[in-house]
């Protein structure tokens, strides 16, 4: 999910954890339908109406498009600036049936049974009532058409060196995130908070995403390494008091022997959802 700044959320306060750093929007970019949604895809045929909640990037969104041409696809996002690029990669990949705009979970500018699908990829986790926009999810949902969520799980996440620094990042991100009133470990709700939400015939699963060849290591420690420091997360560690700028260049630091490991290994899982509306 995006929001308007690092500490700009919505009435009821739901503030972004991660920002727009140049670093977080590399690494939504590197999202696929393959890598972060094939839970979904066997579901998904040509001519369904979907809406991607949190589109972010867009990356996902227009995987989307090429499964579901020639049926419309929109991307939803907060912020107005990473709608704007979502558009650009639209028109670069030109794909007609694609189309972002900024918009609300928690207020769908969309009449009742408006979509076939929607999807929202590492949303629900930064909601202060991820139920709620389950709800509201599932009201734009035609009957019988799919609500589909994934989030991933931090608590659930191990790596090998354990390094003493990885395990503070850890704690750090559960302190900023809870702040925020947000839910960190949110995979492992994803079925409560659908069932909460008046959400039928839900199907769960589970993926993960793994680091372990040179080539993963080198771009996640490259990724966290940066957010550590440079991010939202990071302003906020800071600005709440969890944290100085030594203590987030340590983990930075750590997050960079990590990666240099030969014997690196960084498992994240993921919760995922597909219900009937």
């Amino acid at each position: 999910m995006s929001d308007q700044s690092s500490t700009e959320g919505r009435d009821q306060g739901d503030v972004y954890t991660h920002g727009h750093h140049e670093s977080v929007l590399r690494s939504h970019a590197s999202r696929t339908a393959e890598n972060s949604a094939a839970y979904l895809i066997p579901y998904l045929t040509h001519g369904l109406k979907l809406l991607d909640v949190g589109s972010g990037p867009g990356t996902i969104t227009a995987d989307f498009a090429l499964l579901l041409a020639p049926g419309e696809v929109l991307g939803l996002d907060r912020a107005p600036e990473v709608v704007a690029a979502a558009t650009a990669l639209a028109r670069e990949r030109h794909l007609h049936n694609l189309s972002f705009e900024t918009g609300d979970v928690y207020n769908l500018d969309f009449p009742d049974d408006s979509f076939d699908v929607v999807h929202a990829h590492q949303v629900m986790q930064h909601l202060t009532d991820p139920v709620e926009a389950m709800r509201e999810m599932r009201r734009v949902t035609k009957p019988g058409g799919i609500v589909a969520a994934r989030d991933a799980d931090f608590h659930g996440m191990s790596w090998y060196p354990q390094l003493p620094e990885l395990d503070e990042w850890m704690a750090l991100y559960q302190q900023v995130a809870r702040h925020n009133q947000a839910e960190p470990d949110a995979g492992r709700r994803l079925l409560h908070w659908a069932h909460a939400a008046g959400l039928s015939e839900v199907t769960p699963s589970s993926a993960n995403w793994l680091y372990a060849t040179a080539e993963q290591r080198a771009w996640l420690s490259g990724v966290w390494a940066d957010r550590t420091v440079g991010s939202a997360f990071a302003e906020q560690a800071i600005a709440y008091g969890y944290a100085d700028a030594a203590t987030l260049a340590r983990i930075a630091a750590g997050w960079r022997t990590w990666g240099a490991s030969n014997d690196g290994w960084f498992l994240m899982p993921n919760g995922e959802i597909i219900a009937r509306a």
